[in-house]
């Protein structure tokens, strides 16, 4: 009997598998951050748990292995964290408290430079846009009590999600050499190593991106925050905190620190210190980009500007700045993910033993 010629040529089919793949995994990954936005009460706690775990997870075994019990270690490390997030947060609110108006004031003035020297078009004043501004707030004072009303209830929630991830971050730290027994427990029969594997690929992934960006964030601030002194611009301190904060977003974070740095600058000290202050910027940004990251940074968060571009974008629709916060090592870790797999594929494919594999 002769052979059934396939109605379709064999490229256009393994295309349609693959399309179909695609498909699948979208629509898994959109179900999976539609439930996250609904349940964002509860989800983001536990991803900020699992960042602050990933940053801390150094000094837990450091003083594991130097005999401290697995609680008491867990509770000095967050003790630990508590009092540096404590001491940082007030340093960077105080600065920005203090110097803040005169930034603001700075920006100001930049901005009616720019207009007056480039002739803008339809802008007449920036104290027309700031009393357009006010009256525009008026317009809508009989909110306010429900505007006040609505950052009580904020602070609320965010105090308590810091309490809860807090607390979660204590438990993943003390519990976290259970997670390769319960990975073997959830995993289907005969896949317990492939999904440790995973498990582990990721979260080294999280670990490096959270240790190498605090370190680089405090270099490049403490960087900026030294140059802008030497060159007298006028909150220095406020700006160094800024770049500091703004590190935790990569790209996008450090682009608009820097311009803020430049444009007080501009407005306070004139051309010639503006353009000190922008090789200031660009030159942290070399050091950062040339010499930091490769030394630093672990090679399992290495991706291309434009992925973290995408991620960045992502995130923002998603959550907010929230979102933009998380979606760079949330890309890290399912990028480990995929690199884990990769590799089992091609140990399967040349013969060697696959994890988890029996």
């Amino acid at each position: 009997m002769p052979t059934r010629k396939p109605l379709l040529p064999d490229v256009a089919r393994r295309t349609a598998a693959w399309c179909g793949v695609l498909l699948l995994a979208a629509g898994v990954a959109a179900v999976a951050i539609w439930v996250c936005v609904a349940l964002k009460t509860a989800v983001t706690p536990v991803l900020l748990a699992l960042l602050g775990t990933a940053l801390l997870g150094p000094v837990h075994r450091w003083l594991t292995a130097h005999k401290v019990n697995r609680s008491v270690a867990a509770g000095l490390t967050c003790a630990a964290l508590v009092a540096v997030l404590g001491g940082a947060g007030y340093i960077v609110v105080m600065a920005l408290v203090d110097t803040g108006g005169q930034i603001v004031a700075s920006l100001k003035e930049a901005a009616q430079w720019v207009i007056d020297h480039f002739d803008i078009a339809g802008v007449a004043d920036v104290d027309d846009l700031a009393d357009n501004a006010k009256t525009l707030v008026e317009k809508f004072g009989a909110s306010a009590a429900g505007g006040l009303l609505t950052g009580i209830s904020l602070i609320g929630s965010l105090l308590t999600t810091a309490v809860l991830a807090l607390l979660l971050t204590f438990f993943f730290l003390r519990d976290s050499d259970r997670a390769v027994h319960l990975a073997h427990t959830i995993a289907p029969r005969g896949t317990g190593d492939l999904v440790e594997a995973m498990g582990r690929r990721a979260f080294e992934a999280v670990e490096g991106f959270m240790r190498g960006t605090t370190f680089i964030a405090l270099i490049d601030a403490l960087c900026i925050t030294v140059g802008l002194l030497i060159l007298g611009v006028p909150g220095a301190v406020g700006l160094g905190a800024l770049v500091f904060v703004g590190a935790y977003i990569p790209y996008l974070g450090a682009f608009i620190s820097g311009a803020v740095a430049v444009l007080v600058a501009l407005a306070d000290r004139g051309f010639v210190i503006a353009l000190w202050a922008l090789g200031v910027v660009l030159a942290v940004q070399v050091l950062e980009g040339h010499v930091l990251q490769p030394v630093i940074q672990s090679r399992t968060v290495q991706m291309h500007p434009a992925t973290v571009m995408i991620a960045l974008t992502a995130g923002a629709s998603v959550a907010g700045l929230l979102g933009m916060l998380l979606a760079v090592p949330v890309c890290a870790a399912v990028f480990g993910v995929i690199g884990e797999l990769r590799k089992g594929y091609e140990a399967e494919g040349r013969g060697d033993a696959v994890p988890g594999s029996s």
